[in-house]
């Protein structure tokens, strides 16, 4: 991810990226809070990059890539 986000950057590109937060399973509230704030990233962005195999997404991702083409944001995907 971050080999991408400094791809991007020297194109010029402003770059948000969630941020990893170790110890946090799906159960937990703050998962959904860390969740939502991603979700206002989306909102900030002009574009998504999603880092990875596009045949094989989680289920997180999955909801970030309809939520931003829900909201006209194109979706772009780069190997890792």
């Amino acid at each position: 991810m971050m080999q991408v986000a400094g791809e991007l950057t020297r194109t010029g590109a402003i770059v948000l990226l969630p941020i990893p937060m170790d110890g946090i399973t799906a159960d937990d509230e703050p998962k959904a809070q860390l969740g939502e704030l991603h979700l206002r990233r989306i909102d900030l962005a002009d574009r998504i990059v999603v880092i990875g195999n596009r045949t094989v997404l989680g289920q997180s991702t999955m909801h970030e890539v309809v939520y931003a083409r829900a909201h006209g944001k194109s979706v772009d995907f780069a190997a890792a």
